[in-house]
């Protein structure tokens, strides 16, 4: 089977027929990683770049190891040492290495929709890693991955979603993902941490926790990403640790089998304390294990590995 799309840019609109063909995909790639040999010849022979704009640790390592995996040979583009800093534009980067003689480009940058551009400049599969505001798909697939992995299913499951909604893209592409397939998602944070237009996500917004933990099976916390602020949009992080912190206290309250997930980086103490990151409701590092799973599948189903 391949998917519909020849790029993968969101999950806004994309069909849960699609996701769930990433997702068991992942699932054989899983136990390919389980195995001494973690090494498949699927995409030898194809020239991947990662074109990172924004710093990385997770996603990028991740992409890198998944094209190693998949016997494909990675190339990473670093911006700080790169070109742009003597004027050269996206448009002139891509065509550059495309030059070369290129298969696909894993892109990850400040600005939503460069994804998009540059399908519109190269032939090359264009993978977004990360777009400004806008999206993260693979970071959504990997967490649908964990939840299915961890609870059985994902229709009918209860998500919230915690913390500074506004700039995270990860938020988008779960809220998209996941009501897709038949998840309630429910986003939560302080007032100036939402959306103004959160209708387009097609999910309830709420600045009240409680509200948003009520019956959860799975709870994300997601970090206040300061780096991505021009101003202050709360009093203070000890405030807001006392009205929007997880810690053990409200993880009492939920369900017995409830989930804690994160993104990562984690702020420790500040949205999630340290003992429920620890503490056996935490998936957190499945979440990162199972990211080169999902990494491979994207890949090989855009990469013409169903060939291999």
């Amino acid at each position: 089977m391949k998917l519909q799309a020849r790029h993968l840019l969101g999950l806004e609109g994309m069909s849960g027929g699609d996701i769930n063909l990433i997702l068991d995909t992942a699932d054989s790639f899983y136990g390919v990683l389980q195995r001494d040999v973690k090494v498949v010849p699927t995409l030898r022979g194809k020239t991947i770049v990662n074109l990172f704009y924004e710093n990385s640790t997770r996603t990028r390592i991740s992409f890198e190891l998944a094209e190693k995996r998949l016997s494909a040979s990675p190339l990473n583009f670093s911006a700080s040492t790169s070109s742009i800093h003597k004027g050269e534009g996206l448009r002139d980067t891509i065509r550059n290495i495309e030059a070369m003689k290129i298969d696909m480009v894993v892109v990850r940058h400040s600005c939503a929709g460069a994804p998009y551009f540059l399908t519109q400049c190269t032939d090359a599969v264009i993978i977004n890693a990360g777009d400004g505001l806008h999206e993260h798909p693979t970071q959504a697939l990997l967490d649908m991955m964990t939840i299915r992995q961890k609870l059985g299913r994902l229709e009918g499951l209860k998500v919230a979603i915690i913390g500074d909604i506004f700039h995270s893209r990860v938020a988008r592409s779960n809220a998209w993902g996941m009501k897709t397939m038949g998840m309630d998602v429910i986003l939560c944070g302080p007032p100036t941490f939402l959306p103004q237009h959160h209708d387009c996500l097609g999910v309830p917004v709420t600045d009240n926790i409680d509200e948003a933990l009520e019956g959860a099976d799975v709870v994300m916390l997601l970090r206040v990403q300061l780096e991505r602020q021009s101003s202050a949009v709360f009093p203070s992080v000890h405030e807001y640790r006392d009205r929007y912190g997880f810690d053990i206290d409200r993880l009492s309250k939920l369900k017995k089998d409830v989930i804690i997930m994160h993104p990562g980086p984690i702020n420790r103490g500040v949205e999630l304390a340290s003992n429920v990151a620890d503490s056996e409701h935490s998936v957190i590092l499945d979440q990162v294990t199972n990211g080169v799973a999902v990494r491979m599948a994207v890949l090989y189903l855009l990469g013409g590995g169903e060939n291999g």
